[in-house]
């Protein structure tokens, strides 16, 4: 991954140079997600920088990419999965071997439509000089971050993340994921809407576990597209364990077959974070050793994860609880990795959206309402698990990947009817994935428990932070926190410490409204607060928020 800086809306007598140089310095506060090489390119209409991350092509695939008659400039951050099917089906001069140059060219075939045909996880800006037209798009669950917003003479500029718009757009706002804006019409276009979102559209529709098991390895294997050295992020939990288990067997399959026509290590690498003693530290090294992976577990300290805090919310862009729980070990993980030499970790997020992993699920009174929250909880995933991942792993240039995000993926598993997911009495939550592959990691990993990450790493960790902001906020200044903090104010001491760190770097309103607000149990939404009575008299995310379910539920 990489990132991208756009500034459209030029107007004659612009002085180029100078905006030159303002697109470079406002591109340069995000240059830590894409630290292989920078690219300019400016015209009297357009100005594009690109930050890059080689992953795919680190020789010729520099950005923004150019037609060949110069005509197209393109600048992407993302991976394109399919990029060589459509590339067979174009009639276009391609000039590099870059997954995201297929973009040109389906752009230059003509087709309206021809985001929908991307299966990948993207945000791109596209500058066509002859049309005086560009294109703005973005992945369809946000995977990548993207925001826009005009600056005072009117231009409108776009960026991977927030701090590179932040002082120069008074209207900064999240550009919504699924979407194209197209300047020839002015119009922001949804594209990608598809029949399972109705659960009347999956009714009765079931699917054999060979065949879950099946599409699930082929996103896997879709997603180890890369050039250079690559590993896994390994929780010891179930999506991380069944993503780690299908990347092994590719990996040993390519040793057997003695092909080394891509990059791929000979042994797969396991990365994995805890306080001393943590569930998921333990839980790792047993998934670790049963796959054979080279598996790097690390011990981080309370006191490490605290001074880091601020560094975490400046790149994240949020001060929702529990992204910041979650995130603040992950962005020391990937200080780790990043110092092992690996750009690029496959990860398990989107599972618990998918299948209704979360412990609030054995909630769900029935399928329909099961169904339509992992539709609400896919749709919100950019502003929470997608963000994290991705900023958090970027802040130090490891690229996060997400398989149970693949496109094909999750057309096969969101067109289950969702009561053959539902979870309760005797039945584990995901057990319909659990199922599916029996036999593929040990028991104890594959019938594990749900733990949210922020439990996982250490149950002291999420104690820790809760009495250290009690501490630090007194009771006068929460007492004035919806005073203070209008928009979407903080309803526990923990989150005004989250909320007084996040309104240092990012001020406003318009940057607090990127941050979705509404009670939240256990990561539910607000909508399933309702399911049950209990859940109101709680206001924690934490998955030992859910009584009668988790094992070590909060008293």
């Amino acid at each position: 991954m990489c990132s991208i800086f756009g500034m459209f809306d030029l107007q004659p007598g612009d002085d180029l140079p100078a905006l030159r140089r303002h697109a470079l310095e406002l591109s340069r506060r995000q240059r830590h997600r894409g630290p292989d090489w920078s690219g300019v390119f400016v015209d009297e209409g357009a100005i594009l920088v690109h930050e890059r991350l080689a992953i795919v092509d680190p020789a010729s695939g520099a950005q923004p990419l150019r037609s060949r008659d110069g005509t197209l400039a393109l600048a992407v951050n993302g991976e394109i999965y399919n990029h060589r099917t459509l590339r067979e089906g174009c009639d276009y001069d391609f000039t590099t071997g870059s997954d995201c140059e297929v973009i040109n060219a389906l752009y230059h075939a003509g087709n309206p439509d021809f985001v929908g045909k991307l299966n990948g996880i993207f945000a791109f800006a596209l500058w066509d000089a002859v049309a005086r037209r560009y294109l703005i798009a973005r992945d369809p669950f946000g995977v990548c971050p993207l925001y826009w917003g005009h600056d005072a003479q009117g231009r409108l500029c776009v960026a991977s993340e927030m701090k590179a718009l932040v002082e120069t757009c008074v209207d900064v706002a999240i550009f919504p994921p699924g979407h194209v804006y197209d300047s020839a019409t002015g119009e922001l276009h949804r594209y990608y809407d598809k029949p399972w979102r109705d659960y009347a559209a999956t009714r009765g529709h079931a699917l054999a576990p060979g065949q879950l098991r099946r599409a699930f390895e082929q996103a896997v294997h879709r997603q180890l597209m890369t050039d250079v050295p690559y590993g896994v992020l390994l929780s010891g939990g179930l999506d991380s364990s069944l993503v780690a288990a299908c990347a092994a067997k590719f990996a040993r399959e390519r040793i057997e077959d003695n092909d080394a026509s891509e990059a791929w290590w000979p042994r797969l690498h396991s990365f994995a974070i805890g306080l001393e003693g943590s569930p998921d530290l333990a839980a790792a090294k047993v998934a670790a050793d049963a796959l054979g992976t080279v598996h790097h577990g690390f011990v981080y300290t309370f006191e490490e994860g605290l001074d880091a805090l601020p560094e975490v919310i400046r790149h994240l862009e949020t001060f929702d609880v529990t992204t910041i729980r979650a995130a603040t070990p992950m962005y020391l993980l990937a200080r780790r990795i990043k110092a092992m030499g690996v750009k690029m970790v496959l990860s398990g997020e989107g599972s618990d959206e998918i299948f209704g992993g979360y412990l609030y699920f054995h909630k769900a009174p029935s399928a329909e309402a099961f169904h339509e929250e992992t539709v609400r909880k896919l749709d919100a995933l950019h502003a929470y698990d997608c963000l994290r991942a991705n900023k958090a792993m970027l802040a130090w240039g490891v690229e996060a990947r997400v398989p149970f995000l693949d496109l094909e993926f999750i057309d096969v598993a969101m067109g289950m009817d969702a009561a053959h997911k539902m979870a309760g009495p005797g039945r584990i939550e995901k057990h319909v994935l659990r199922e599916a592959f029996d036999g593929a990691l040990p028991r104890e990993i594959l019938w594990r428990q749900k733990e949210q990450f922020s439990d996982g790493v250490g149950y002291g960790w999420i104690d820790g932070l809760k009495a250290h902001a009690e501490a630090i906020v007194s009771d006068r200044e929460f007492a004035a926190a919806s005073s203070r903090f209008p928009c979407n104010p903080p309803e526990t001491k923990e989150a005004y410490f989250y909320r007084r760190i996040f309104e240092g770097f990012y001020p406003g309103e318009a940057c607090a409204a990127t941050v979705p607000g509404g009670k939240s149990i256990a990561c539910s939404s607000p909508a399933a607060i309702a399911w049950d009575p209990a859940f109101a008299a709680m206001a924690d995310p934490s998955g030992r928020a859910v009584r009668g379910v988790h094992a070590q539920a909060l008293a």
